[in-house]
């Protein structure tokens, strides 16, 4: 299996929106690097703008863009992209509802050995609140790049997030991205996963556990968590009875939390949710850090085992 790391699917999608669409800026707060954005930079000098440690003056300036016409693309740390400027996303791009694209890496604890004050675990929480706003969470290089690609046209705010380590490059290379419409990866009847990010591969991984143990997951990727594919989780849980969440985000305000407010109202069901548990992370390897915050396929299997007990 491939590994290849979500921000460089950012960077590439990012690479070849600056060469078919002539309407997208990018700008960056001194991580260029990092977000794998000089490609971008260098193929086009004049719609590449570095501000500086000045995020919020970088969505301030991202806002105006718009106005003109332009689709800006901003890339920082998703702490950064959300914690520190969460005043001016609010005001100047959700509320007016901009055309902005807020593009944020090294999400979650597998942003490794930077420590709690970088592992934003509340950024999904955040952005899913503001009116208007899309949140997208991609699971590998190849969704990254195609989400990249597809909000360009999409006409209003856009949170996308992704990740710094190497994951597992396992879904089509030529995919065309559906904001909203989660995919079905694994059908099963026994109990439905609905996993996001980095927690997808752990599902899948989760998924052949189980099935040794005689028990038939389906898998579902929800890389949109706002606007929620209701139709694709209700027809699911309609047939499984018992539900899964897997996230690598605080429970709280994360994937499991819409999910749960979904069939609280629509169809009430057992879930068991796998996410960090209302802490702060800690520095670390990124795959000992999933594994002290129990975000790992063993940890599903375990949460898949208990719900079916609920059913």
């Amino acid at each position: 299996m491939e590994m290849k790391d979500t921000r460089s699917g950012f960077g590439a999608g990012l690479t070849e929106l600056g060469r078919i669409n002539p309407k997208v800026v990018a700008l960056c707060a001194d991580l260029t690097g990092s977000l794998n954005m000089n490609d971008f930079k260098n193929e086009n000098p004049n719609r590449f703008f570095q501000v500086g440690i000045a995020e919020a003056n970088m969505i301030g300036i991202a806002a105006g863009m718009t106005i003109g016409g332009k689709i800006p693309f901003t890339g920082t740390f998703a702490n950064f992209s959300t914690s520190r400027v969460y005043d001016q996303i609010r005001q100047s791009i959700a509320y007016s509802g901009k055309n902005v694209k807020i593009c944020a890496s090294h999400a979650g604890l597998t942003l490794g050995e930077d420590g709690a004050t970088h592992q934003v675990l509340e950024d999904i929480g955040m952005m899913k609140m503001l009116p208007h706003m899309v949140v997208i969470n991609t699971c590998d290089y190849n969704q990254t790049k195609a989400a990249t690609i597809a909000i360009a046209d999409y006409d209003g705010p856009v949170y996308l997030r992704f990740g710094r380590p190497k994951v597992p490059n396992f879904t089509p290379k030529d995919q065309k991205f559906r904001i909203g419409k989660a995919l079905n990866l694994k059908s099963g009847n026994d109990v439905s996963i609905f996993a996001t990010g980095h927690l997808v591969w752990e599902a899948l991984k989760a998924a052949k556990k189980l099935k040794e143990k005689k028990i038939d997951a389906e898998v579902i990727n929800i890389h949109t968590i706002k606007p929620l594919d209701s139709q694709t989780i209700l027809k699911s849980v309609i047939k499984t009875r018992c539900v899964v969440t897997a996230e690598e985000h605080m429970i709280n305000g994360g994937l499991g939390d819409s999910i749960a407010q979904l069939l609280s109202i629509q169809n009430p069901t057992p879930i068991e949710m796998i996410g960090v548990n209302d802490s702060f992370g800690e520095s670390g390897k990124p795959m000992e850090l999933m594994e002290k915050y129990g975000l790992t396929s063993d940890n599903i299997v375990s949460a898949s085992e208990k719900v079916i007990t609920r059913k």
